[in-house]
């Protein structure tokens, strides 16, 4: 049984003020836990139903994991979702040490080197299923705006499905690092209006900068943009169809297509 210590210190890192003082985040699911644990994340301590442990005795063999069995109604106590997974890990925010943009920037390269920048995305559903669209395309690395969402928020970590434990999001400052980056591959930006993204020849290094929600990609990041692309839509023109796509659609919509325009060449 879960002491009433366990289950405050579990529940409270809902809260980022608290994941911020302990140092910990916490990632619910079978799939996610499992991407975390082979990634060699630091857990820090596993609450699980008596059958996940017994199925997923080899992964936990000689990992040195305090496993705490946890009865279903004690689940629904810690877990942030409304079914409740079978498993729930706190796992240690790990060490990001200051951001060196010219340590970083000195050697990136220019070959083959699709990455994703985002700006100001707000809502952590977005976040976290941008992060698995970029892991689906084999985009490693992903700038954040300073105003984006926290990575550790949990939705944001459970939306990525595992995808947190293998793509790099890099928080900065969206306008040193694109200045930085224009200088090696080119940047482009969605927009409302712009060049028809399907009429392209893109290429297979850039910089895919996704805006906020509301508001669009913020303007003193237009002068730094090399095209500006629209995903066109085709449906009909009447009242009260799709003002804009969704910012994580969006994001599939652009990955794809610039690898489908990649394979091609």
């Amino acid at each position: 049984m879960l002491s009433s210590g366990q289950v405050k210190h579990v529940s409270s890192l809902r809260a980022k003020k608290f994941r911020e003082k302990s140092g910990r985040f916490i990632a619910e699911g079978e799939k996610l836990v499992d991407s975390l644990i082979s990634a060699h994340f630091n857990i820090d301590s596993i609450y699980a139903s008596p059958s996940w442990v017994r199925d997923n005795s080899l992964l936990l063999k000689n990992q040195g994991i305090p496993v705490f069995e946890t009865l279903p109604g004690e689940m629904e106590r810690i877990s942030n979702l409304s079914t409740p997974s079978p498993v729930l890990a706190v796992v240690v925010v790990p060490e990001t040490p200051l951001f060196d943009y010219d340590l970083y920037f000195r050697d990136f390269p220019s070959g083959n080197c699709l990455c994703l920048a985002l700006d100001n995305i707000r809502d952590p559903g977005n976040l976290g299923t941008i992060l698995r669209i970029a892991d689906w395309f084999g985009i490693t690395t992903v700038f954040c705006s300073e105003q984006t969402v926290e990575l550790y928020n949990p939705k944001v970590v459970q939306a990525t499905m595992g995808s947190i434990a293998r793509v790099k999001a890099i928080y900065c400052d969206l306008v040193k690092t694109l200045s930085l980056l224009s200088q090696t591959i080119p940047v482009y930006g969605a927009f409302l209006e712009g060049e028809n993204l399907f009429e392209q020849d893109l290429p297979p290094s850039a910089v895919i900068l996704i805006g906020n929600e509301s508001h669009g990609i913020s303007p003193e990041l237009e002068p730094l943009i090399t095209r500006k692309l629209v995903i066109p839509s085709s449906g009909p023109s009447e009242p009260g169809k799709a003002e804009s796509l969704n910012a994580s659609v969006a994001t599939a919509i652009l990955c794809a297509e610039f690898r489908r325009s990649s394979y091609r060449q």
